[in-house]
């Protein structure tokens, strides 16, 4: 394993439940341990959180939410105190200028002579007086880390240095331990579409209901639970009434969903289940989106389809499910990428190079 020699400081808005097995792993690459700040979401947001770390020391601030929609602010009660406290010899934080009290945070690190790190998604391009606040807001990191590459080739493209622009890619499962299922040549009775994710609106169910009725000849299993599950059932019963819900699943239940079905689609945004799909070697559409996916789902293993187009959802389906061979291989490619490139192993050892590069 890569290691940092040294103490780690770690910012984050919130903690999600999904995000807790890569702090540990990072934790433990770091011989002075880690320390992770965060504060809690608002309750409108439906963020699952967690404070079960086994590795990494957690503090707990106290996030102040304003505004909201597009003017979305947040000040972190607490960071700098965190911060005189731990002492760390390195900081990571979150690349968002809408956290408000990051610049005290890297203010402090700088008078204390030790680099700050960015983590973020990217910088889509913006014009006028906006590009300008961007990149004088990452300017005052000593490298970034993002998300995806096309997050890194928009660092690179406002003017951030390419030798200190790093791509984790953003992993939420560590490399698979198990043999990948395996599946016969063709189908049996019908092919198995497989959605897991929480119910809600933006996850665009009501899309998939319709195109497996426009397909027909298909078995559309729905894991998950959550808010637009009802809607999500009586639009089935109208248009697909063969779609089973069976709520939410965990573990072992989980497991012999993925090993049973033939194809794993997202048709909406989110997508943490995309990567655990694939470790059991499915195929994968998905809605694009911020470039996360991009790295993730190829052509070798799957598609990536606009947002909210219905005609496209439905074309790519009949795609996928027209050749079992095809799509046999396609999730043998699959398990290759989240065994060997992409998983929190990988996304972890990317960071600590990246502490290496500017300790």
């Amino acid at each position: 394993m890569n290691r940092f020699n040294g103490r780690l400081a770690l910012q984050q808005r919130v903690l999600p439940n999904y995000r807790a097995p890569f702090f540990d792993r990072l934790a433990s690459a770091c011989e002075g341990g880690m320390s992770l700040f965060t504060g809690v979401p608002r309750p409108s947001e439906g963020i699952t959180t967690t404070d079960e770390l086994r590795v990494t020391r957690y503090e707990l601030g106290k996030n102040i939410h304003l505004l909201g929609g597009a003017l979305y602010l947040c000040y972190q009660q607490g960071l700098t105190n965190w911060l005189k406290e731990w002492n760390p010899d390195a900081l990571i934080v979150e690349a968002n200028p809408r956290y408000l009290s990051t610049s005290s945070a890297v203010n402090w690190m700088r008078e204390e002579n030790k680099p700050v790190i960015g983590w973020g998604l990217g910088a889509p391009p913006v014009s006028g007086w906006r590009e300008r606040r961007r990149s004088a807001f990452l300017s005052q990191f000593d490298a970034l880390i993002a998300y995806s590459q096309r997050g890194a080739d928009e660092y690179a493209d406002l003017g951030f240095p390419l030798d200190h622009i790093f791509v984790a890619h953003n992993s939420v499962s560590p490399s698979p331990t198990w043999d990948m299922p395996q599946r016969p040549s063709t189908f049996n009775l019908q092919p198995t579409i497989l959605f897991v994710g929480r119910l809600q609106l933006r996850k665009n169910i009501d899309l998939l209901l319709g195109a497996c009725a426009e397909i027909q000849n298909a078995r559309l299993v729905i894991v998950g639970d959550g808010p637009a599950r009802e809607a999500f059932e009586e639009l089935a019963a109208e248009i697909y009434p063969s779609a089973e819900f069976v709520g939410a699943k965990h573990g072992e239940e989980l497991k012999a969903h993925f090993a049973e079905a033939d194809l794993f689609v997202l048709p909406g945004t989110g997508g943490l289940a995309v990567q655990e799909a694939m470790s059991y070697g499915l195929p994968v559409i998905v809605a694009q989106g911020d470039g996360t996916q991009d790295d993730l789902v190829r052509k070798e293993n799957g598609w990536q389809i606009p947002p909210d187009d219905f005609d496209a959802l439905v074309a790519t389906m009949k795609d996928a499910l027209s050749d079992a061979a095809r799509l046999r291989r396609m999730g043998e490619e699959s398990f290759r990428i989240v065994k060997e490139e992409i998983n929190i192993e990988k996304m972890a050892d990317v960071f600590v190079t990246a502490l290496q590069t500017v300790k």
